[in-house]
């Protein structure tokens, strides 16, 4: 009997504004991915004001995935993709956020993307908020600071669902929406909720505030789609890896657990309809006074998701402070440390597959609910050698997470829906805007300065991945 069900949903992850590109094709609006500069891993982002002509801004072309979806798609079909998990751009849809009516031509590129996939039997797992909203939503209401964004993205939701209701069934909420429970830069701010810390404002108070909007609006759309349609399968997407403490002394402990609680009380909002008892006092003791009503309370208990989806790339390990605060509430860089037992990746992340099991299990005991990995891969730098690459430690990687899956299903009952890997097809990366931070099994000849014919080459983590598919994970060698 095979580890894994006949019906798993083996695929791959992007996102549009990392690999659509056609930033202003056919109506579309400028998204808060629009306005966000090329970087690398020594250099962040910039967040500009507004679309500056001197700037680089590599997610307006990406890999013009918009001109080439057909071609595209066909390689996924000859990988053998069950699943493709990708994003509906909010700004093809309604392209400053606030119009009465949707815009025609974003909603036929979709209906042609999904017809598509499905000609070749390709199941459509779609993020509505990925990293990606209006940019006219943060200029004129201030982002997700706004209760008028539950509006707006309620509306958006609901075209969406009736318009893809009988081509789409997978469905989840805001990517990663808990990145900004760290707190740890401007660009987790902004691309989770469109903030950017003004002069004299608590942050963190604006941070709570709009997440609180965030799930309320999350919880709306649930309960839309599955008036819709009650077969809809509608989930949260969180950001996991666990937090392992430094040491077995007391105050790491309670560190880790904190981190943990941290990083996951939005999956306790999503997935239990309530808040978690130590934020609700946290929020008493900073007086905070935020703007949550008994009508959203309400919500919530009534819109909790179907699944978990989650991203899992590395897990991490914090140690406490000199004189740490009782109510610690946020992670930050300071006290995070790289774990001496694992191997790092180019870019810092610890390589740790035995986390993804842990994680596997830590969300099962807590939520009892299906899990979906919709995100993990290992982003690297990629070389052609004579027309061929030879990307051995990204199978390494995946065979590694493969078999922590297999474990949590075969030996601890884990409830797995799915796996659909990071970047099956070099795209854009998010956090430093990088074409050569590369996840994809497809290359795709573009660099960081935007140079290339974006010619499409099969590596061979595409052989690989395409005989693990067709043996439903029985064979990883």
């Amino acid at each position: 009997m095979s580890t894994f069900s006949k019906d798993f949903l083996w695929g791959g992850a992007v996102a549009a504004h990392q690999f659509e590109g056609g930033w202003q094709e056919d109506g579309k609006g400028i998204s808060i991915a629009d306005v966000m500069t090329s970087g690398n891993n020594k250099t962040n982002r910039k967040i500009t004001d507004g679309v500056l002509p001197e700037e680089n801004y590599p997610n307006h072309d990406a890999i013009d995935f918009y001109h080439h979806y057909k071609d595209d798609v066909k390689l996924f079909a000859e990988l053998g993709l069950k699943a493709f998990r990708t994003s509906i751009a909010w700004t093809r849809i309604f392209p400053k956020g606030d119009e009465d009516e949707p815009n025609e031509a974003g909603l036929q590129f979709y209906d042609d993307l999904f017809d598509e996939l499905l000609k070749y039997g390709i199941e459509p797992v779609v993020t509505l908020s990925h990293f990606e909203m209006p940019y006219y939503l943060v200029t004129e209401y201030g982002g997700w600071r706004n209760r008028k964004m539950i509006d707006f993205f309620t509306k958006f939701a609901t075209v969406v669902f009736k318009r893809y209701k009988d081509k789409v069934k997978y469905w989840m909420t805001f990517n990663e929406i808990n990145n900004q429970s760290a707190m740890l830069n401007d660009w987790s701010l902004f691309t989770n909720s469109g903030l950017v810390a003004q002069p004299d404002e608590n942050i963190e108070r604006s941070m709570y505030q709009a997440s609180h909007y965030e799930v309320v609006a999350s919880a709306l759309a649930v309960q839309i789609g599955h008036q819709i349609n009650a077969k809809f399968q509608i989930g949260g997407m969180f950001a996991l890896g666990p937090a392992y403490p430094a040491s077995p002394n007391p105050n790491d402990m309670m560190k880790a657990l904190r981190s943990m609680q941290v990083n996951t009380w939005y999956a306790d909002v999503q997935c239990k309809g309530k808040y978690p008892a130590w934020l609700r006092k946290y929020f008493e003791r900073q007086q905070y006074d935020l703007d949550i009503t008994l009508a959203d309370l309400d919500v919530l208990k009534a819109g909790t998701v179907d699944y978990i989806g989650f991203s899992y790339y590395a897990s991490h390990v914090v140690q406490a402070v000199t004189n740490e605060a009782a109510d610690f509430t946020t992670r930050d860089d300071e006290t995070e440390i790289p774990n001496p037992t694992l191997e790092a990746s180019d870019w810092g992340w610890m390589i740790d597959p035995v986390g993804l099991r842990y994680v596997l299990n830590w969300l099962t005991e807590r939520y009892d609910l299906p899990l979906f990995v919709v995100e993990n891969g290992l982003g690297a730098f990629d070389e052609i050698e004579n027309g061929q690459i030879h990307d051995d430690y990204r199978i390494s990687y995946l065979k590694d997470h493969i078999e922590q899956m297999a474990k949590a299903v075969n030996i601890d009952g884990v409830n797995l829906m799915g796996y659909t890997p990071w970047g099956v097809i070099d795209l854009v990366s998010a956090g430093t805007g990088q074409m050569d931070k590369r996840y994809g099994m497809i290359y795709v000849d573009k660099n960081d300065a935007g140079e290339g014919s974006l010619r499409r080459l099969k590596k061979d983590s595409f052989t690989w991945f395409k005989k693990v598919i067709s043996s439903n994970g029985d064979d990883l060698a």
